[in-house]
């Protein structure tokens, strides 16, 4: 069986709260809105339905007690997302936090892939 290239990453997930985490999914589905302009356009960029992605929202907005994305007033194509600042703070913060994190097990992970290559 052929190896996959995919990277050995570290993607955390932060228990804020016990009733509200912050993880991978949540941030993809952000970073998605900021690339696709909707909510509809960045639930089908992460294979999600368009009601788990409002769900994923609404927990996100109740958890940091302000909204994560903003309606844009859209022209012809019809009206799109796009997030406030304090969506873009989680991101740019998350993204990071799980640098800083990749970086401090970089060590480790080195051994890890060579222990799964034998």
């Amino acid at each position: 069986m052929a190896r996959s290239a995919y990277p050995t990453v570290i993607r955390p997930r932060i228990a804020v709260r016990a009733d509200f985490l912050i993880g991978p999914g949540k941030i993809d589905l952000l970073r998605a809105i900021e690339r696709e302009g909707s909510i509809s356009g960045a639930a089908r960029a992460c294979g999600m339905s368009y009601k788990r992605a409002w769900s994923l929202l609404a927990e996100l907005n109740q958890g940091l007690g302000r909204p994560v994305l903003v309606g844009v007033t859209g022209g012809r194509g019809g009206g799109g997302a796009a997030l406030t600042p304090s969506g873009r703070a989680l991101v740019e913060h998350y993204l990071a936090l799980e640098r800083d994190c990749a970086d401090a097990a970089a060590a480790h992970l080195k051994v890890l892939r060579r222990l799964f290559r034998a």
